[in-house]
């Protein structure tokens, strides 16, 4: 393949997937975005805005947008996934039959970050139990430390492309790769996506701790023990402890824990500051993924019997209305024990 001359589908109209879409089409690629609203298609396309989720970026006049699915994904060599959590298996299913009727075999990429309610299945086994092998050339996983908000002002951003298809993650270093955009390989998927994943929950407890009016002290704890959790949990799935240190895993609970970019420390802080979830879910505009994730995330330590204390705490403010300032105390008085344990 041409890695100067890629045709690529975006799917998804949302911040994210509007920033990589344009990155990829200042690369010299034909990009075109699936956007669900036929609005949201007109203006990317007359306007080269999206202004409600990146009011004042004026986009690449060459990257093209259309609502209509065939449309976008006919004969790409890349199809990339930038849409929540719950709808990637709804627009997989969609996708099947296209990719059938066309013969098209493209490596598909999630840029997506959570896990699904009920299955509890991640991205990319999702995409591969909806889209069987021979309708596609690998799925490839991109994580790491990154803000639309940031990217699109050409920040230095690295992230990871993660498969257990070499060959397909190193294509898709290649097609990202620029001045300001750089990925690592690794082949670690199932570290690369908890980690992904379960450090949106995480960003929602930091968001809390600032809107209550914590310290550093108090912040910098809960982001090293929640990280700890998301190790136990990731280990326990199968995932390389060392992915935890890497990219995606401390290097993005960093950003997303510690940013004013983030959706979920921004419902944090509202939830801090007494605001009610359902009010700021609704004054949100954007999905808050770390909302479902600990949801998930609760389930499934339960399931596997991992000891995640701070998700647990999470998931009990979010979904059992318990009181934010009483469940800090009640970690804080657990039984002592060791830093780490083997």
């Amino acid at each position: 393949m041409n890695i100067l001359s890629e045709k690529i589908a975006v799917l998804g109209a949302g911040s994210w997937g509007t920033v990589l879409a344009n990155l990829l089409t200042d690369n010299g690629h034909d990009v075109t975005v699936w956007a669900y609203l036929d609005k949201d298609a007109h203006e990317l396309n007359d306007q080269h805005t999206n202004e409600h989720y990146l009011p004042g970026f004026k986009l690449n006049e060459r990257l093209k947008a259309t609502s209509n699915l065939k449309d976008a994904t006919d004969g790409a060599n890349l199809i990339l996934f930038v849409v929540p959590t719950n709808v990637v298996r709804g627009v997989a299913e969609q996708l099947l039959p296209l990719l059938k009727e066309s013969g098209n075999k493209p490596v598909l990429v999630s840029a997506a970050k959570g896990l699904e309610v009920g299955t509890y299945d991640r991205i990319s086994e999702i995409l591969a139990s909806v889209i069987p092998a021979e309708n596609h050339s690998g799925i490839v996983v991109i994580s790491g430390p990154s803000h639309a908000e940031d990217t699109s002002t050409k920040d230095i951003t690295t992230l990871t492309a993660a498969s257990t298809n070499l060959e397909a993650a190193q294509y898709v270093q290649k097609v990202f790769m620029n001045s300001y955009f750089r990925l690592y390989t690794n082949q670690d998927v199932v570290g690369v996506e908890m980690g992904a994943a379960l450090k949106n929950v995480i960003a929602i407890g930091a968001g809390a701790l600032h809107g209550l009016g914590y310290g550093d002290n108090t912040k910098a704890a809960l982001i090293t023990r929640g990280l700890a959790e998301i190790t136990r949990l990731g280990v326990t799935m199968g995932a390389d402890p060392l992915t935890f240190s890497g990219l995606s895993g401390v290097g993005d609970l960093i950003v997303t824990a510690t940013s004013v970019h983030s959706r979920n420390w921004r419902c944090g802080n509202a939830l801090g500051h007494g605001e009610a979830l359902q009010d700021i879910l609704d004054n949100m505009g954007q999905v808050v993924e770390g909302v479902s994730t600990a949801k998930v995330a609760h389930e499934l330590a339960q399931k596997k019997g991992v000891e995640m204390p701070i998700t647990d705490a999470i998931y009990g403010v979010l979904y059992e209305n318990k009181p934010i300032r009483e469940t800090i105390v009640s970690l804080m008085e657990r039984d002592s024990k060791p830093e780490f344990d083997y």
